[in-house]
């Protein structure tokens, strides 16, 4: 009788849509440094050099990305097809569009050009997946915090960028399609993790991204209204401070799993939440946020530095982004 000899799976390195969420996480963190020159006078070669290092990550992934669908066609669509995972999609453009609003700093018409693809497919990608959502048919476990990607940090993000750019009033079309999306999905995903099953492990980190909408929305704001600290700003940067003070509550939960990329999912609202109470500070306007600035930025700094170098530890072993 003779046996048939099985052979190992061959794991393949793939690059997941969620991985720009590191994107998002570093730019933010880079976007603090340089307002850190405006606040405090540092250095501002530091977050120029950060936002290079971003931009080179981001073409990197981009360019992994694409790869996949050329050559791992089954595994691409499968994510897209995938309730979840899909979400994460919609971070790809809005990566385009923060490395755009750097490049724009260096060269206007480079960046102004990225800054428009990006918004442009975020509003593609967001209408076609929302869309295909109104038709319903859900499962409630799959509702989960990934859903504010897509119409709300896409729609918030755009707005910011398109701000600085001196598109005003698209930026402002682009803040009202965030903030009222936000509102939309705020509840149905609050109602999901208050009455049903708990998160899977595997996504658990992914309840980081509540603390974005709140936090992104303040920047947005301020941006739209030339640095207005006024009771509108601070009403979401308290909402922001609670989403923030709840997911540390959490957090023995979510450490149950151990390390994994995941959990840049808390970075980008954890950036936008510190670049909020910077902006604040430049204008000293609320001495209540104006404190909370330094002790925020140096608890960021530690925060990038273990998701950063527990990323790198995870590539050097070899188990980054293997499938």
């Amino acid at each position: 009788m003779s046996t048939a000899s099985v052979s190992p799976q061959v794991r393949h390195f793939s690059i997941p849509a969620s991985s720009f969420g590191i994107v998002l996480g570093m730019a933010g963190f880079s976007n603090c440094w340089r307002y850190a020159h405006v606040v405090w006078g540092v250095d501002e070669r530091i977050g120029d050099a950060l936002f290079a290092l971003t931009a080179v990550l981001w073409l990197f992934l981009l360019v992994g990305y694409a790869a996949k669908w050329w050559r791992d066609r089954d595994d691409a669509l499968t994510e897209f097809a995938h309730p979840v995972q899909c979400c994460f999609i919609g971070l790809l453009p809005v990566s385009t569009v923060l490395v755009g609003a750097w490049f724009a700093t260096w060269n206007e018409a480079l960046g102004t050009m990225l800054v428009m693809l990006g918004a442009a497919a975020q509003l593609g990608f967001s209408t076609y997946r929302s869309g295909a959502l109104l038709r319903g048919g859900r499962k409630l476990e799959d509702t989960t915090a990934v859903m504010y990607l897509p119409t709300v940090a896409g729609n918030f993000v755009s707005a910011i960028a398109l701000s600085s750019l001196g598109y005003v009033d698209a930026a402002r079309l682009f803040f009202g399609a965030g903030l009222f999306s936000w509102f939309a999905l705020e509840s149905v995903i609050i109602n999901r993790l208050y009455t049903a099953e708990p998160l899977a492990p595997a996504i658990r980190p992914t309840l980081g991204i509540q603390l974005a909408p709140p936090a992104v929305a303040s920047i947005a704001y301020v941006s739209l209204t030339h640095n207005s600290i006024d009771m509108v700003f601070l009403a979401f940067f308290g909402y922001a401070a609670l989403q923030l003070l709840l997911l540390v509550r959490l957090l023995p939960w979510f450490m149950e799993t151990g390390f994994a990329p995941s959990y840049w999912a808390f970075s980008f609202g954890a950036t936008a939440f510190v670049l909020a109470s910077m902006h604040a500070a430049s204008v000293h306007a609320h001495p209540l946020v104006d404190v909370l600035a330094l002790p925020l930025f140096v608890l960021l700094n530690f925060a990038i530095a273990v998701l950063f170098l527990a990323t790198l530890r995870l590539l050097v072993l070899g188990k980054l982004f293997m499938k």
